[in-house]
């Protein structure tokens, strides 16, 4: 079957009509699939698996940086994209190139003739597949949802693996509880295979560390047997094997000290040296994660008027959270919000963080989604949360009237698939 003019779109598009009617979180389908393509995934280069809530793809990308600063390759697995699907698949540090992604695409899509599969498991499949083809020294392995269950697990014996911290999101397919979802996170632990886990409810670290002693996974859990922080405008780690003093990390937030201590651990557990560890953190890129957007038409609109722009993809409470905590301690400036969000996510929670944050907030709907919450709706909410707040008809409707209103400091924030939007028209 030809990939055809539209090359990969049009054969994902093709993809997206197998997906189940009901989804039934289960690895049957896949490890079908993988069996009829030779097994890919036990010819992949040595696998660091990264579960959690949130900061899985800060930490990711922290990780490739220290490897890379090596003079190691890696290859990286993540999910969502934001503006092109080429993004999720990383081969030793590239992008993968779009006739290579066609072909694989079109290779998994044969081998499963027709059968039902999610989205995710065939292209996970695909990327399996370039991962076991081309040699790397790593393969960095995200979550896409939970971790007992999801595609990635198939992975029988990483190297390492990692979670980062747990919290609220996904409950209709991961429980709702913490301790429920913390279950389902903790089932990447294998036998013999050190887990780095960072800072963690209590609820939730019990869970882990139960199911790490049934199956006999080592742990080396944040606030026990390593620390990290800042300490007089540095990052401080602190482990077994001695303190390192670093620069701050390039990706901002107080929270990405967190992530850093995460990423010093697992290079550290990995035997890679504190010469391009300590590099990590302040060399670690990651698109839509409190970003500061310099070019593009609307970050020229904003910088006409003396006004910064920012973006970030965080969507579920305590997302919420840490970014009105970066945001409350920039110094001060009148701050808008333009917000789009899916209804599967807790926009009331999300909102609370910023009550004496944002001085309004204008709801947007998420271009291209049929699950994004109306403008109407979701501004009532908004101010339901404590915040002044107005529906708008786009992105550049809602930067021209906070600008106009005197916003100097502006977000565009609550969804990554509103992120996508904004940086594939040109914003970065």
């Amino acid at each position: 079957m030809s990939a055809g003019p539209s090359g990969s779109d049009a054969i994902l598009d093709r993809l997206l009509t197998l997906h189940p009617k009901i989804i039934d979180l289960t690895l049957d389908r896949l490890e079908r699939l993988l069996a009829i393509l030779g097994h890919p995934e036990r010819a992949l280069p040595p696998v660091v698996h990264i579960a959690g809530t949130n900061g899985k793809g800060s930490t990711l990308a922290m990780i490739r940086a220290g490897v890379e600063a090596a003079g190691m390759s890696a290859h990286a697995y993540t999910s969502p994209h934001l503006a092109r699907f080429h993004e999720r698949i990383r081969l030793s540090g590239a992008l993968i190139g779009e006739p290579a992604l066609a072909a694989l695409l079109e290779e998994c899509e044969a081998a499963n003739g027709g059968a039902p599969i999610t989205f995710f498991e065939i292209t996970t499949a695909a990327a399996f597949l370039a991962y076991s083809r081309q040699p790397a020294d790593w393969l960095l392995l995200e979550v896409g949802l939970g971790g007992r269950l999801d595609a990635t697990n198939v992975v029988a014996r990483p190297r390492l693996t990692v979670i980062t911290p747990v919290s609220y999101d996904h409950q209709q397919y991961l429980g709702e509880t913490l301790a429920e979802i913390a279950f389902e996170k903790a089932g990447i632990l294998k036998p013999g295979v050190t887990c780095i886990v960072g800072p963690q409810e209590d609820e939730a670290l019990e869970v882990i560390e139960r199911q790490a002693e049934r199956v006999g996974a080592p742990l080396l859990i944040s606030g026990r047997d390593w620390t990290c922080g800042f300490e007089g405008g540095r990052l401080v780690y602190r482990d077994g094997a001695g303190l390192l003093d670093l620069d701050p990390p390039a990706l901002p937030g107080a929270h990405q000290a967190e992530n850093a201590g995460a990423t010093l651990a697992a290079l550290r557990a990995l035997g890679i040296g504190d010469e391009a560890a300590a590099r990590a953190p302040a060399e670690a890129e990651w698109p839509a994660r409190m970003q500061r957007l310099r070019t593009g038409a609307l970050a020229e609109a904003a910088r006409r008027v003396g006004a910064e722009l920012w973006l970030d993809g965080g969507h579920n409470v305590a997302a919420g959270f840490v970014i009105a905590r970066h945001f409350r301690d920039l110094p001060e400036a009148e701050t808008h919000l333009i917000c789009g969000m899916l209804d599967t996510k807790d926009s009331a929670g999300f909102f609370r963080h910023f009550a004496g944050v944002a001085a309004r907030l204008h709801a947007v709907a998420i271009p291209g989604s049929a699950s994004g919450v109306p403008p109407e709706r979701l501004a009532e909410t908004a101010r339901g949360a404590g915040l002044e707040a107005e529906a708008a008809s786009s992105v550049e409707a809602a930067l021209e009237t906070a600008l106009a209103a005197g916003a100097r400091r502006v977000l565009i924030c609550g969804s990554l698939y509103l992120a996508g939007s904004v940086l594939r028209d040109g914003a970065g």
